[in-house]
């Protein structure tokens, strides 16, 4: 399947910058609509984002934003397919900030949605980012249930008493963690999750009643060279280097074994750029990520060693509401459906990570603010 032009909203972030230059070489007419909002691109995009620079001379570009209609309308101009990236991310701050993280992911998708219903268009695709978020605390197998669960939100009440893992009504065993497939009970713990899972169902929805074709993605924890190094909100490896490069201690939450599956951004771009140009791709979410955990406590070493800086680590006991234990990506339906397979291991894609990390200049560590900002309002023991 090839489209003439396509729309990338969110465009000048991480994902979306890889992704537009990608296409571009590729051949495709890309526009790009992005807010360029302080907290990923500074006060002045041209001198604070490089990302922004990526991109600002290969495509068209429009700063908009997508809870704008008249914005959408110039974006969508004679696009035949669109990547809608855009949204407020950050599972911690959507706890507080959830007016913003509502009115601008869900309600900017059902602007782009309102328009595709109600106004002459040409868009024959759309291609939804929503999140692992989505999964709450992820997919587990029960010895003594001989079934997979779904264990709910965890218990501040036992978190107090650093009992961190999961619990399931009936299980009195431990749990086994699996990897998360996509018919996987949809049980989000914040506002963000909930966020990404409307933008999820809304989109398929819609166009699937209007005969556009919809293809929707649930990013693992994308990471490489190029994220955001200043925003102290998302992406641990970007916060921990921050920290370490800073000279500041490092503070793990819990006991330092909760997991996450960590994806390189190439491997991001391939994955997506497939979903666009594959016809069987078409009406279906795919999880995209290693399909390998990586506990928290192993990132912070490793960062250490490949930056050969001497910060200590303090494993606090420190907990945010709303953060989940574990989950990975079960990725074989993106290997069945779109031929994705991980080219890049957690080692070698780090390696790059840091070498890019180590040419940038050293970013101001914001993170104790965005802290004291969760723990004035209660979200952060």
């Amino acid at each position: 399947m090839r489209f003439n032009k396509i729309l990338i909203t969110g465009g000048a972030g991480f994902i979306g910058s890889n992704l537009a230059l990608r296409l571009k070489q590729k051949g495709y007419d890309i526009v790009i609509m992005d807010s360029l909002t302080e907290q990923i691109h500074g006060t002045n995009p041209d001198e604070d984002s490089p990302l922004y620079r990526s991109i600002k001379n290969e495509v068209t570009f429009i700063k908009g934003s997508v809870n704008s209609r008249s914005d959408w309308q110039q974006a969508l101009k004679d696009v035949d397919c669109v990547v809608h990236l855009a949204a407020e991310t950050g599972t911690g701050q959507s706890m507080y900030e959830i007016s913003k993280y509502v009115n601008t992911n869900i309600g900017g998708t059902a602007l782009l949605l309102d328009i595709l219903a109600n106004e002459k268009h040409c868009v024959k695709k759309v291609v939804v980012a929503e999140s692992r978020a989505i999964y709450g605390e992820g997919r587990y197998w029960s010895e003594e249930l001989n079934a997979f669960v779904y264990p709910d939100t965890r218990c501040d009440c036992d978190m107090q008493k650093g009992d961190y893992e999961v619990k399931h009504k009936g299980c009195d065993k431990e749990l086994k963690l699996v990897a998360t497939t996509e018919d996987s009970k949809i049980h989000p713990t914040s506002v963000y999750g909930i966020t990404k899972q409307v933008q999820g169902q809304l989109v398929h929805l819609v166009c699937q009643s209007l005969g556009i074709h919809s293809v929707s993605f649930r990013y693992q924890n994308v990471y490489g060279p190029g994220q955001s190094l200043s925003n102290p909100y998302t992406g641990i490896l970007s916060i921990f280097s921050t920290i370490i490069k800073n000279g500041h201690e490092i503070n793990i939450f819990e006991d330092g074994k909760e997991s996450r599956d960590f994806v390189y951004i190439d491997d991001v771009v391939d994955a997506t750029i497939s979903g666009i140009e594959t016809e069987e791709a078409n009406g279906h979410a795919f999880n995209v990520g290693s399909g390998i955990p990586t506990d928290v406590i192993t990132v912070a070493e490793t960062l250490k060693e490949k930056y050969g800086v001497n910060v200590p680590i303090r494993v606090s006991g420190n907990y945010r509401l709303g953060d989940i234990r574990h989950n990975y990506a079960d990725i074989s339906l993106a290997r069945d459906i779109l031929g994705f397979t991980p080219q890049w291991t957690f080692d070698k894609g780090i390696t790059e990570f840091c070498k890019w990390v180590d040419s940038q200049s050293v970013k101001e560590d914001k993170y104790t603010e965005s802290i004291n900002e969760m723990k004035s309002k209660g979200l952060y023991k």
